[in-house]
């Protein structure tokens, strides 16, 4: 499912017009990443929870030409999928 597809269900379910879908889902997303560009974490119980992790600086390489490139210090998001969520995935 993509963010298109989501809003058209949020709209059919709980029988909004597209309008509020959209502004519905671009809130909880803005919300979403609000809360990781600052350092928090988001936990959804039962689904899972997102965190914001940090990556030192580290020396890699450039594949195509083989050099050695410095690749800069990074903050990544991460999702840790939760109990529930594996489990019915699962099938159990």
């Amino acid at each position: 499912m993509n963010k298109s597809g989501l809003i058209e269900a949020l709209s059919k379910k709980e029988n909004l017009t597209e309008k509020k879908a959209i502004d519905l889902v671009n809130l909880i997303f803005k919300g979403f990443t609000d809360t990781l560009k600052n350092g928090g974490r988001i936990e959804i119980r039962g689904f899972g929870s997102f965190v914001v992790r940090d990556y030192e600086a580290y020396t890699g390489r450039n594949p195509k030409t083989g050099k050695n490139i410095t690749v800069s210090p990074k903050r990544l998001p991460f999702f840790k999928v939760g109990k529930e969520l594996k489990a019915k995935v699962n099938g159990k």
